[in-house]
């Protein structure tokens, strides 16, 4: 009884023993595999830092751009005074072209305009046309189109055009104003980047933002332009009278008279040249044809004397 006793409690210790074995060593098992977990972790997350760098550059360029739109009509823009593009085309008859062509100049100079181009074109003696195309600050636009308009004896045709440009001008502010934030947030990001990769992609975004930019100013600056200076075109007209001149060798009898003289006097002489050519030139042929009338008429004389004898 008490050897089995024994077994039992031999047996118990073993299994006792073995359990604590293998639990020691699911335990060691347990503490590598995590460890391997949290360096593949970390590797993973070194790898993904440019990808994330790169998206999170992205939404933010995005996102500003959201709230600059949206935050636009809360702040409140500059709004320049209403800008409007004043254009005029002009068909004028004048009685002296040159004149009336001067005249224009010497307004434009008073105005503090420019002349953009100037053309000139004569019809034979009857007719000179041109047209002269000026820029006229926007402040003396109806001024200059009244001083234009009285050195014309007809007006023929008069045509004026304006179109509102504020719109445009203001959403081109908001443009600008949300590529100018955007700028600064690729730029401060092009600072704190350290990779390769990430520089080469900020510094495209950049660039593509900077010439929207350019782009954005350069269109300002047209509207600008032509807001404040007006575009004037004028087509001049003049048809001239020609009468005929009665030219003076008309009334000279004297001279007509020597001149039908010698044309006469030389008409005879080329006559009488002629008829000298004539006969020298064809003297032989006049010989022979002279000894054959002749004899002919020799022949032809006997020939009646005969018949009347008989």
């Amino acid at each position: 009884m008490s050897d089995l006793k024994n077994r039992i409690r031999w047996y118990l210790s073993v299994l006792l023993i073995s359990i604590v074995l293998f639990l020691a060593a699911c335990s060691s098992n347990n503490g590598n595999d995590s460890a391997k977990m949290s360096e593949m972790n970390a590797d993973k997350g070194e790898a993904m830092d440019s990808a994330q760098f790169g998206s999170q550059e992205k939404s933010v360029v995005e996102a500003e751009t959201r709230n600059v739109a949206t935050t636009g009509n809360e702040e409140s823009l500059a709004v320049p005074n209403q800008m409007v593009i004043y254009q005029a085309d002009l068909h004028l008859r004048v009685k002296k072209f040159e004149q009336t062509l001067q005249s224009l100049e010497e307004q434009v100079t008073k105005y503090d305009g420019y002349i953009a181009q100037s053309n000139v074109a004569k019809n034979g003696e009857e007719q000179v046309s041109g047209s002269i195309i000026i820029r006229i600050p926007q402040k003396h636009f109806q001024a200059f189109l009244h001083d234009a308009e009285g050195y014309a004896a007809e007006v023929l045709q008069r045509n004026i055009t304006g179109t509102d440009v504020t719109e445009e001008y203001v959403d081109l502010e908001a443009r600008l104003k949300s590529k100018r934030i955007v700028e600064e947030r690729l730029i401060s990001f092009m600072e704190s980047a350290t990779k390769t990769e990430d520089l080469l992609k900020i510094s495209a975004d950049l660039a593509a933002v900077q010439e929207e930019i350019e782009r954005v100013q350069g269109r300002m600056k047209f509207l600008e332009n032509q807001t404040s200076f007006s575009t004037i075109t004028i087509s001049l007209y003049e048809n001239k009278v020609i009468i005929p001149k009665i030219e003076d060798d008309n009334l000279n009898t004297w001279e007509k008279t020597k001149k039908q003289f010698m044309e006469s006097t030389n008409f005879l002489l080329a006559a009488l040249s002629g008829f000298v050519v004539f006969i020298i030139g064809n003297l032989p042929i006049l010989i022979i044809l002279t000894i054959i009338g002749y004899l002919t008429y020799r022949f032809l004389r006997k020939l009646t004397k005969r018949n009347s004898q008989e």
